[in-house]
């Protein structure tokens, strides 16, 4: 958006009107190697079927698989990724100053039609020589991924446009996410607020507090992404889109007595 021919304004006002630092608009991102790349696959893959390893035993699963690695590695990798063990730790307040703290809303609550709660979280896609970052939102009754995105950073433009397909799909009454930047991020915060709907955000590093959208990245993954190296993101794009398309419309749903979550929320809709 920073046009460096436009005289009447310099760089560093428009970064200014944009909110963004100077410093961003000439960083230029340094591929990782092939090798941090094949890592930072196999700490995915851990990840989903060990989601309270941290760094130290991350490290040690690695060593014993025969790679190279020290912790340093692996903990810079894991936040690249955006990934956090699994455990409770101490409280800490999900918020900004003008819209005050974010409870998690979810505990023995009853999800009984659709609409009435969604979830939101974002995970690592790995494609050749690189990777990305897809963001859905899911209808946590019926499992209907109502709206995706995938980006190449984790700013948080791509979860508000993602956010803002969902809401053309409806309008819950609860929307549940963890606590990244993303999601207390202003523009999202009040792009919620407007629209009345009660903001609820899982505990730090409690990833079973978002356990439908977990369920659905472990489906994906297992079913979809480990099974085809994607070369690009136009690939990871179009395999994605054809999966959620599968997922939403013809895979039967052990958790919705094997119908699709498309006739589980739409059937609603007509009753509704």
């Amino acid at each position: 958006m920073i046009d460096i021919t436009y005289k009447e304004l310099s760089i560093s006002r428009q970064c200014d009107l944009l909110e963004v630092p100077r410093s961003s608009f000439y960083y230029k991102s340094i591929n990782e190697t092939e090798y941090n790349l094949f890592l930072m696959d196999e700490i995915d893959k851990q990840y989903l079927e060990t989601p309270f390893y941290g760094s130290r035993l991350m490290t040690a699963h690695l060593i014993r698989n025969g790679n190279v690695v020290n912790r340093k590695r692996i903990n810079r990798l894991m936040k690249i990724m955006g990934l956090e063990p699994m455990y409770p730790k101490p409280k800490r307040r999900a918020w900004e100053e003008k819209y005050g703290k974010f409870p998690y809303l979810l505990k023995d609550i009853a999800i009984q039609s659709r609409n009435h709660v969604w979830g939101t979280d974002i995970t690592y896609i790995p494609v050749n020589n690189g990777y990305l970052y897809l963001v859905a939102f899911i209808d946590l009754y019926s499992r209907f991924v109502l709206s995706w995105q995938l980006s190449n950073s984790l700013e948080n433009t791509f979860c508000i446009e993602a956010l803002e397909k969902a809401l053309k799909c409806g309008m819950p009454l609860i929307l549940n996410s963890d606590q990244g930047v993303q999601y207390t991020s202003r523009d999202y915060v009040t792009l919620l607020q407007a629209k009345e709907i009660k903001i609820s955000m899982s505990g730090k590093g409690r990833c079973w507090d978002n356990i439908f959208v977990e369920r659905f990245w472990l489906s994906l993954k297992y079913e979809e992404v480990y099974l085809k190296q994607y070369d690009s993101s136009e690939d990871a794009f179009e395999g994605i889109s054809n999966y959620i398309d599968l997922y939403n419309n013809r895979r039967p749903h052990s958790a919705l007595n094997y119908r699709t979550p498309y006739d589980v929320h739409h059937q609603m809709k007509k009753e509704g």
